[in-house]
């Protein structure tokens, strides 16, 4: 399988090739552009692509706008960071997408969707103008608030106030900046969804940071990181080494 990536990060583009890489070998990347320009400029020759990476934002514009201007019909995989809103559209116009930073997990599922289907008759680009439209929309409220319980009544938390969501024995805990612990009566997966990703992360499975939580991040072993965190936890919190690149990019924004 031949594969193209659209991504004007280098960071990101190394982290999505090592992924790919890593989940399957055979794969080759033909190229990786970085723009609307060099990416126009290269499908307008053609491409023996046969799935093609795609970030929505680059350098000089909106991905969206390349199929304004060439005609594809290679399956393309989004990856985004954006809001609620485009990945419902994403859904609906049966264009698969990766929301960054990019899990190692969904990027292989992903490919393996595609694997297991055949390639799209209708090109894609019929099937970009109301994500567009959608993308021009007005951004998700994000969750500001959590009531939890405490004792015998309900106290309203801020979620700028939590410092991290951690789950532990099948529980959800918000610790807030003040060392107080809060059960959350959600799941992890569902808190991830309702926050501002630019300020919350989940760096592993067990855990959603606040990046004013983040004291220092530390070297470990084959490429992993050691987060530390204030108010402390008890135990190591380690970023795996597939995530790694992603926590230091979100870290720099």
């Amino acid at each position: 399988m031949k594969v193209v990536i659209v991504e004007d990060e280098i960071a990101a583009s190394e982290n999505l090739t090592y992924l790919i890489n890593t989940i399957d070998p055979n794969i080759e990347i033909l190229t990786v552009l970085d723009s609307v320009k060099s990416s126009v400029d290269y499908f307008s020759k053609g491409t023996e692509a046969d799935l093609i990476f795609m970030d929505i934002h680059l350098a000089d514009g909106i991905s969206f706008e390349i199929f304004e201007q060439v005609s594809l019909s290679t399956p393309v995989i989004f990856t985004t960071a954006y809001d609620q809103y485009a990945i419902k559209a994403f859904k609906v116009n049966s264009i698969d997408y990766l929301l960054k930073p990019i899990n190692e997990e969904e990027l292989e599922e992903a490919i393996n969707k595609f694997k297991s289907q055949s390639k799209s008759e209708q090109p894609v680009d019929n099937q970009i103008e109301g994500l567009m439209q959608l993308l021009q929309t007005k951004n998700k409220a994000y969750k500001t608030t959590y009531l939890v319980h405490h004792r015998d009544e309900l106290l309203p938390i801020k979620t700028e106030d939590i410092a991290y969501f951690y789950i532990e024995t099948g529980i959800v805990k918000g610790v807030t900046f003040t060392n107080k612990s809060y059960i959350i009566d959600k799941k992890l997966e569902d808190i991830e969804s309702e926050l501002n990703p630019e300020l919350f992360y989940r760096i592993n499975r067990q855990f959603i940071i606040n990046r004013n939580a983040v004291a220092n991040i530390k070297f470990y072993f084959n490429g992993k990181l050691i987060v530390n965190v204030n108010p402390p936890f008890s135990e190591r919190i380690v970023v795996s080494k597939a995530k790694a690149s992603d926590v230091k990019n979100w870290m720099n924004l």
